[in-house]
C-alpha cells in the first residue's frame, strides 16, 4: 500500500492564518487537523511576520506535509494590505522551503469552484459544503481553517486532473516537428 499523501493547506494572512491538514487515503481526502495562527498579540507587522514564521516551522516539522497547498493572494483595492499579505504569504512559503516542500498557488476562485462548483462562493458557503461532505461539526467561526481544508482539497482535485501538453507552442511548431503530417 502506498504511503497516504499528507498536505498543508494554508489561508495566509497577517491577523489570522488558516491551516488544514488533509491526508489522501484510498483516493479519498481526510481532514486531520484545522487550526490557525493568530499573531494579532503584536502591533508591529515585522514582529507578525516573525511569529507567523515561526509557526509555520512548527506546522511543518510536527505535521511533515509532502506538499503545501497555499492560497494566492488577490488583487485588491488596498495596494499596503496587499503587499503585508504578501510578505506574510512569503514566510509561509519560505517555512515549507526550509524543509524541502514543495508549493502549489491555488487562486481563490480556484479553490471555491473546486470546493462548491462556484468560483465566487463565500467563506461561509465553502464552510458549509466542507461541513456536509466531511461531516464537520459547526463551521460558523472556524471560515479561515476551512478556507485552508479547501486550498488542500483543491491541491488534491487538481492532481487527479489530466495535464495539458505543453508540446507545441503554435501551429508553426506543430508543423516543423510533423513535416510527414503536412499535405
Amino acid at each position: 500500500m502506498d504511503k497516504p499523501l499528507r498536505i498543508l493547506g494554508i489561508d495566509p494572512g497577517t491577523t489570522v492564518t488558516g491551516y488544514g491538514l488533509v491526508e489522501i487515503r484510498n483516493k479519498k481526502p481526510v481532514i486531520l487537523h484545522m487550526g490557525n495562527i493568530t499573531p494579532k498579540r503584536y502591533s508591529d507587522h515585522y514582529m507578525r511576520l516573525k511569529y507567523l514564521h515561526e509557526r509555520a516551522l512548527h506546522l511543518v516539522k510536527e505535521y511533515r506535509p509532502d506538499v503545501m497547498a497555499i492560497e494566492a493572494p488577490f488583487y485588491g483595492k488596498n495596494v499596503q494590505s496587499m503587499l503585508k499579505l504578501g510578505r506574510g504569504q512569503g514566510v509561509l512559503m519560505a517555512a515549507a522551503l526550509m524543509f524541502d516542500v514543495p508549493i502549489h498557488e491555488y487562486a481563490p476562485l480556484l479553490v471555491k469552484q473546486a470546493i462548491t462548483g462556484m468560483g465566487r462562493a463565500s467563506k461561509e458557503q465553502v464552510a458549509y459544503f466542507l461541513q456536509k461532505v466531511y461531516d464537520l461539526k459547526d463551521m460558523d467561526q472556524l471560515l479561515d481553517e476551512t478556507d485552508a481544508v479547501a486550498v488542500a482539497i483543491c491541491h488534491f482535485i487538481q492532481m487527479s486532473k489530466p495535464q495539458k501538453s505543453k508540446e507545441y507552442k503554435n501551429w508553426g511548431d506543430f508543423v516543423k516537428k510533423n513535416p510527414g503530417k503536412i499535405k
